[in-house]
């Protein structure tokens, strides 16, 4: 008994420290790829102090940029939230030929380099539009570019949620008299809103960011069609380090919110559900 209490003493021990070992590769990991450069980044667009950090933060080429950005990434996360749910229903509920093609097609923009989808959009939109559309460098073209990269965000978080729903509810609501919008507001969309909202949030936050697709599109207009990646971009080659720091760290300190609003949400409800 004393040897096989020692066995398991000794599997116990050795079961601890590769799971100690473990969490510290993870710890390293991710603070060489993520948690150093990001304080990297806050350090430098402090380093001259907090009235350097305001002033490059609140130029008025840079607070033009900003506020094009954030809303156009909100119009995207709303669009998305909203056309990623259709799509999602309809890739889920419904049988069509080509299905299979069409439910590959959401995962191109991951799949993609986001400069050739620019390249792609302007070809489409730009000048000379073979569909007689023209978007190139205006800021509907921003919008389009934007929710092109970040359409499967929405799709991929809902599309999960309506696969494991049983459909026992939604036949009892129909028959109760319950017509089929009403069937989706009561049921449906409570079941899905956390995935849609998360799925709504990233799609955000990818736009906030975006730089290949917008790039090329947009014309990169200052005051017009310039967002905010790219006016980070033009500051890094005028040799403005501290400046493009200072409105990454706006972009960063924004994406981070809505991330953790998204969080806390999502803890309220999973609380008052349980």
């Amino acid at each position: 008994m004393a040897a096989s209490a020692v066995t398991r003493w000794r599997a116990g021990l050795e079961a601890r420290g590769g799971a100690a070992l473990l969490r510290g590769t993870v710890t390293l990991y991710l603070s060489l790829v993520v948690v150093l450069p990001l304080t990297a980044v806050v350090w430098r667009s402090t380093r001259d102090g907090w009235a350097a950090f305001w002033a490059a933060a609140t130029q008025p080429q840079a607070l033009a940029a900003l506020r094009l950005t954030f809303v156009a990434a909100a119009l995207v996360a709303a669009g998305n939230a909203v056309m990623g749910t259709v799509v999602a229903w309809v890739l889920v509920r419904d049988r069509f030929p080509g299905q299979r093609l069409v439910n590959a097609l959401i995962d191109l923009p991951f799949a993609l380099p986001t400069i050739v989808a620019g390249i792609t959009l302007l070809a489409l939109y730009g000048g000379a539009s073979p569909v007689g559309i023209e978007l190139g460098y205006s800021r509907p073209g921003v919008v389009l570019a934007l929710g092109f990269v970040t359409l499967p965000f929405v799709v991929r978080s809902v599309q999960p949620v309506l696969l494991t729903m049983e459909p026992d509810m939604e036949e009892a609501a129909r028959c109760l008299g319950a017509g089929p919008v009403t069937s989706f507001r009561r049921i449906v969309l409570p079941t899905i809103t956390p995935a849609l909202l998360a799925g709504a949030a990233l799609a955000f936050a990818r736009a906030v960011g975006e730089f290949g697709s917008v790039v090329i599109l947009s014309g990169n207009i200052p005051y017009r069609t310039e967002v905010a990646s790219v006016h980070v971009f033009s500051l890094v080659e005028n040799d403005d380090v501290a400046g493009a720091a200072a409105v990454s760290v706006v972009l960063l300190a924004t994406s981070v919110l809505v991330l953790a609003g998204l969080n806390l949400v999502q803890r309220r409800r999973t609380r008052h559900a349980g």
